[in-house]
C-alpha cells in the first residue's frame, strides 16, 4: 500500500510537466512512463436493435468533464449537449433529448474500453471498474511490474500483459459442485487505455452560433427513408450534412465570424394520428393475409387517406401547427439572444399540410391590402350577391331574409350541413334542394380555403379560380403559426397534384402565400410522388424545371457525357440518312415516291427524337430553355424567382429509373445539393452569399 500511496503522489507531481510535454511510450522509461489517462464522455444509444457507444464532440466531452472536476457531480447539474438538442444531468448520469420524445440514455467518463463480440466496436468499462484498471495501470507502468491479473464485475478476468497488450478472458460457462469460478478460458479480447488508442469517430463540435431555424415535417408513415429511419435520424443527417456543405461553401463567412449554423428539429405528427385508437379499428377490420404488407400500407398510405377525411385532417393540421409553436416558444427560451428567422421544410405528405396551413395563415391588414390587387368590392359584399343568385336559380328566394340576418355569404353557403340549414329554419324540400345543388357544385367548383373567414377569401384571388382547398368533404379550421416563415422547402412534393384533384386549373400567378415570401419546390427526376407547381402557374408555356447545380460546382459528368452523345448520335444519324438518300438517288434513274416519303419520314423522326430527346428527362435540359429560365416569369409565389428545382441524378440511377424510384423519393436527407441549396436560400436573406456562385444557379 505504501508503494501504491507514493506512485499516486509521484504521479500527481509528474502530471503538470507531462501535460505540456508529448507523451512518451511508457516502456522507454519505466520509472517515469505514467501518465494519467484522458477521459472522454460517450452516451449509449441503441441503433438497429444492437448497443452502441457514441463519443460527444471534443467541445462537449471538455464541457462535462470540466463539469465533473468541479465537483458539480453531487448536484443536479445539467449540461446542454449537441448543439443544445440534448441536456446531460450529470449526477443521474442520463442524456435527456430537449425538443423531441426519445427514449433517456446513459452517459459515461470513459477511459477504459475492451472489443465487443460482434461487430468488433470497443465498449467501455463501468467508471468504478475503470479506475481499478487504471490505478493497475499506474502501479505496473511505476514499478514495471507486469502481467497483473484483475477480475471484472462480472467476474471475468483482465490482464495486463504489457502497455501494448491488455487482454480480456470471456468466461467459458463452466460450473461444478462447488460453482463456477472465473478462468483465462476463452476467446481473449482486446483491452485498450485512452480513447486515442480505440477507432471512435468522435464527431466535430457545431458552432455555437444559429442564425436560422428550419422545421422539418415528415411524410407519410413513421420511417422517413429506405432504412426506415425515423425524422429524427434523418433531420440528423440533413443538419450534419449542412455543417459540412457550410465549412466547404461558407468559408470566408465563418473565418470572419458572420455566420453560425441553421438548426433543422424535427416535427413528428404520426405518433399523435395513431393514438386516437384509429389503430386499433383498424387492427378489428385488417384481413388476416399478407400480414406484413398489409400492415406496412395500415402505417404508411393510409396518412393520405386520413388527411383527406375531415376528423384527422384536423387532428393532422392541430399536431403540425401546435407542435411547430411549441418548438419555437421552447427554442427561443433557450437560445434567448436568437435573432434569426424561422424557415419550414416538409418532405412528401408533409409539405401539403404546410402548404394547407400557409395557405390559411392571416396576413396583416396591411399585407391583405397589398395582396388584394386593388380589388374594389370586398368578397364577402360579393357573397352575398352570388347566394342571392342561387337562391333565385333554385326558387328559393323567400328565404333569402333568412340568408341574409345569418351574414351568409356564398362561402359560408358551401359549408353549411343540413343541421345548420335545419336550425335556420329552413323546411326539408328547400333543405334538400340546397344541399344537392353544393354536392353538385363542389364537384365541379373550386372553393375558398377552408377554415378562412370571409374577410380573408380574397387573398387566393378568386376571381381567377384559383384555391387551395381539398375537396367539400374536408373541412378544417386551420390553426395560426406563431411566427413568420421566412421561406418554405417542399421536397418530393405532391402538392402540384393536390392541387388538381382538388378542382385548381390555375394558380394566379399575383398569388403569394401570405406570410411566406420565399417557395421551393425540389425533387429528384425519378421520385414518383414529386410534382411540379410552375405549369400550374404559367400552363400556356413549356419550359424545364431548374437544374440544381452539383454541389462540387458542375453538372454530374454522366449528364455531360449523356447530352454530348446524344447530341453526337443525331448528327451522326442526320448525316448517315443524307448520305443515304444521295446514294440511292444516283442508283435510281426516277426517284421513287414511296422511297422519298419513306427517308423524309425517318429524317422527321430524326429530327423529332433530336428536339424531343435532351426534353424526355427532367434534369437535363436544353442549352437555349436554360439560358432563358430565369427570364420565365413564374408569378408571386416565391418572389418572382423559380419554384421547380430538380436534382441531377447519380450515374448507377440513370440505368434503371423504376429500380431507383423509392430512392428518389427517400433521397433527400443525405443529398448535399438540396441542402446547400436550401443554405444558400437562407442565407442569401441575410446578404451572405456563397464563397464562389455555383454554375446554373440562379
Amino acid at each position: 500500500s505504501s508503494s501504491r500511496s507514493s506512485s499516486t503522489t509521484m504521479s500527481a507531481a509528474e502530471q503538470q510537466d507531462q501535460a505540456r510535454a508529448p507523451p512518451e511510450p511508457p516502456e522507454a522509461d519505466p520509472a517515469h512512463g505514467y501518465e494519467a489517462v484522458a477521459p472522454h464522455w460517450f452516451y449509449r444509444r441503441v441503433a438497429e436493435g444492437r448497443e452502441r457507444w457514441g463519443p460527444f464532440s471534443a467541445q462537449d466531452s471538455e464541457r462535462l468533464e470540466e463539469a465533473h472536476g468541479s465537483g458539480k457531480d453531487r448536484e443536479d447539474v445539467v449540461v446542454p449537449t449537441s448543439g443544445g438538442r440534448y441536456d446531460v444531468h450529470l449526477k443521474e448520469r442520463q442524456r435527456v433529448a430537449v425538443y423531441w420524445e426519445e427514449e433517456v440514455s446513459e452517459v459515461r467518463r470513459c477511459t477504459w474500453f475492451y472489443k465487443g463480440d460482434k461487430d468488433n466496436k470497443y465498449i467501455p468499462y463501468s467508471e468504478a471498474f475503470s479506475e481499478e484498471l487504471e490505478e493497475a495501470y499506474m502501479i505496473a507502468v511505476t514499478l514495471d511490474e507486469w502481467k497483473k491479473k484483475l477480475e471484472s464485475p462480472s467476474r471475468e478476468i483482465i490482464i495486463l500483459h504489457n502497455p501494448k497488450l491488455m487482454v480480456h478472458y470471456h468466461p467459458v460457462a463452466t460450473s461444478d459442485d462447488w460453482g463456477s469460478t472465473p478462468t483465462e478460458q476463452g476467446r481473449p479480447r482486446t483491452v485498450k487505455r485512452g480513447v486515442e488508442n480505440i477507432t471512435a469517430e468522435i464527431p466535430n463540435g457545431e458552432p455555437l452560433q444559429i442564425d436560422h431555424l428550419v422545421f422539418v415535417v415528415h411524410g407519410i408513415g413513421p420511417a422517413c427513408d429506405i432504412r426506415f429511419r425515423s425524422i429524427i435520424q434523418c433531420v440528423n443527417d440533413f443538419r450534419n450534412v449542412s455543417l459540412s456543405m457550410l465549412q466547404a461553401h461558407f468559408k470566408k463567412a465563418q473565418e470572419q465570424q458572420q455566420i453560425g449554423r441553421v438548426e433543422f428539429l424535427p416535427v413528428n405528427w404520426h405518433s399523435s394520428l395513431h393514438s386516437t385508437g384509429v389503430d386499433v379499428d383498424l387492427e378489428r377490420i385488417t384481413l388476416p393475409s399478407i400480414n406484413r404488407l398489409r400492415h406496412f400500407i395500415n402505417d404508411t398510405i393510409l396518412d393520405v387517406f386520413f388527411y383527406n377525411s375531415s376528423t384527422y385532417c384536423q387532428t393532422i393540421v392541430d399536431t403540425v401547427a401546435s407542435e411547430m409553436n411549441r418548438l419555437y416558444q421552447l427554442f427561443l427560451q433557450r437560445n434567448p439572444l436568437f435573432k434569426g428567422g424561422v424557415s419550414i421544410a416538409g418532405h412528401s405528405l408533409g409539405s401539403l399540410i404546410l402548404f394547407d396551413l400557409l395557405t390559411n395563415q392571416k396576413a396583416a391588414p396591411e399585407e391583405d391590402e397589398h395582396s388584394e390587387e386593388g380589388s374594389t368590392t370586398t368578397s364577402s359584399n360579393r357573397g352575398m350577391e352570388e347566394v342571392k343568385d342561387i337562391l333565385e336559380k333554385l326558387e328559393l328566394s323567400e328565404y333569402r331574409d333568412v340568408f341574409e340576418k345569418e351574414k351568409m355569404d356564398r362561402q359560408a353557403l358551401f359549408l353549411c350541413t343540413e343541421k345548420n340549414l335545419k336550425e335556420m329554419g329552413i323546411p326539408l324540400g328547400p333543405r334538400m334542394k340546397i344541399l344537392h345543388y353544393i354536392s353538385s357544385k363542389t364537384e365541379t367548383q373550386v372553393c375558398l380555403p377552408h377554415g378562412s373567414r370571409s374577410s380573408r377569401s380574397h387573398s387566393v384571388a378568386p376571381s381567377h379560380g384559383a384555391a387551395f382547398t381539398t375537396s367539400r368533404a374536408v373541412s378544417a379550421n386551420y390553426p395560426q403559426l406563431n411566427y413568420k416563415p421566412t421561406i418554405f422547402f417542399a421536397f418530393g412534393s405532391p402538392i402540384g397534384m393536390f392541387l388538381t384533384v382538388r378542382g385548381v386549373k390555375r394558380i394566379n400567378p399575383n398569388y403569394s402565400l401570405p406570410t411566406c415570401k420565399g417557395f421551393f419546390n425540389i425533387f429528384h427526376p425519378f421520385d414518383p410522388v414529386a410534382y411540379r407547381i410552375e405549369p400550374m402557374i404559367v400552363p400556356d408555356l413549356e419550359f424545364e424545371p431548374m437544374l440544381l447545380p452539383h454541389h462540387k460546382g458542375r453538372k454530374r459528368m454522366h449528364l455531360e457525357l449523356k447530352e454530348g452523345l446524344t447530341r453526337m448520335s443525331v448528327d451522326l444519324k442526320n448525316n448517315l440518312l443524307g448520305s443515304l438518300r444521295v446514294a440511292w438517288q444516283s442508283f435510281t434513274r426516277a426517284p421513287l415516291p414511296a422511297v422519298e416519303a419513306a427517308s423524309t419520314d425517318v429524317e422527321a423522326e430524326a429530327e423529332a427524337s433530336a428536339e424531343n430527346q435532351p426534353e424526355t428527362k427532367a434534369e437535363e435540359p436544353p442549352a437555349a430553355v436554360k439560358e432563358e429560365a430565369p427570364l420565365i416569369n413564374v408569378g408571386r409565389l416565391n418572389g418572382g424567382n423559380r419554384i421547380d428545382y430538380v436534382l441531377q441524378e447519380k450515374p448507377i440511377e440513370s440505368f434503371n429509373e423504376y429500380l431507383f424510384a423509392l430512392q428518389g423519393h427517400l433521397c433527400y436527407w443525405e443529398s448535399e445539393d438540396t441542402v446547400l441549396l436550401v443554405l444558400k436560400e437562407i442565407y442569401q436573406t441575410q446578404g451572405i452569399t456563397l464563397d464562389q456562385p455555383l454554375p446554373g444557379s440562379q
